[in-house]
């Protein structure tokens, strides 16, 4: 099964509008499945009309909480200094603050009478469900709770749910829309890709965060190109974008315009080539240029 990733460093490019438009042209002919791994602030199902409370959801643990056995401590103190998240404060006894605590185990390790335990915490839900636009399309979706850290174990656990969904609708590909940033839940959208399709506008902040999202895909050493959004609100940055492309050896795979269109179907929850047909020729560019039934 064929796994691609959509990412773009930095937030508000129109990854997640570009992902939405290919997957709901590929549904109608072939079966796939769309993640949204940016579980901290995710949205890919509102682009199909789809809330929280439409997935059946389950909650999911990837993190564990430190948790003091109070009759094994003897009030030494040596958990105290070990901790580097000052997540361990003292009140005759430790303390550990939940929402400091990374699970770390350092504590733990220090403490010489095995008073410390480390406790699976539920810190997310996942979800999925088929699209109500197509039922070639099976949408997977999470959320990481507020405080809560282990975004890429997350990520990784909803790539498991996906694989799970696609092999029970017979599902050809996935479609994995990659959050913000760098990070690791980045790095868990990108590892174990075929393809990568880099989305940026031209405007200096959305190239700068472009470059080093690029670093993180060439290290994988997977194949990728490029998609200039709104490349028309701009044109001599644009020029400059296809100039740095060339000269790096980048295949500029799509170029779409600056269009009310896109804010409209978002509004009317649809993807933008179900709202506007005019559209639809620029997306199909996108699929040919990079030959995804080929890959």
């Amino acid at each position: 099964m064929k796994s691609i990733t959509v990412l773009s460093g930095k937030g508000g490019t129109g990854k997640t509008t570009i992902l939405a438009a290919l997957v709901s042209l590929l549904a109608r002919e072939h079966k796939l499945v769309a993640v949204d791994c940016d579980v901290e602030t995710s949205n890919l199902a509102l682009f199909f009309g789809l809330e929280e409370k439409d997935f059946k959801k389950k909650e999911v643990s990837a993190t564990s909480k430190a948790v003091l056995v109070d009759e094994r401590c003897t009030r030494c103190r040596k958990c105290l200094d070990s901790c580097a998240f000052s997540a361990i404060s003292w009140d005759g006894k430790p303390v550990f603050d939940k929402f400091l605590c990374t699970g770390c185990g350092a504590c733990a390790i220090v403490c010489p009478e095995d008073a410390i335990k480390l406790e699976p915490t539920t810190n997310a839900w996942i979800g999925k469900r088929i699209s109500p636009h197509s039922n070639n399309l099976g949408i997977v979706t999470g959320q990481l709770y507020p405080g809560e850290s282990g975004s890429g174990e997350i990520v990784a656990l909803l790539k498991e749910e996906a694989e799970t969904l696609a092999s029970k609708i017979g599902a050809e590909m996935t479609f994995l829309d990659a959050p913000a940033g760098v990070g690791c839940p980045v790095i868990a959208s990108v590892t174990g890709a075929d393809y990568v399709i880099a989305v940026t506008e031209p405007t200096p902040p959305a190239f700068r965060d472009l470059q080093k999202a690029l670093a993180v895909v060439e290290h994988f050493r997977i194949p990728y190109g490029l998609v200039i959004n709104k490349a028309d609100l701009n044109e001599a940055f644009t020029k400059k974008i296809r100039e740095f492309a060339d000269s790096h050896g980048i295949q500029v795979i799509g170029e779409l315009p600056y269009d009310r269109a896109f804010v409209d179907a978002l509004v009317n929850l649809k993807p933008v080539v179900d709202y506007d047909k005019r559209l639809e020729p620029q997306f199909k560019r996108i699929l040919d240029a990079i030959n995804i039934m080929g890959r």
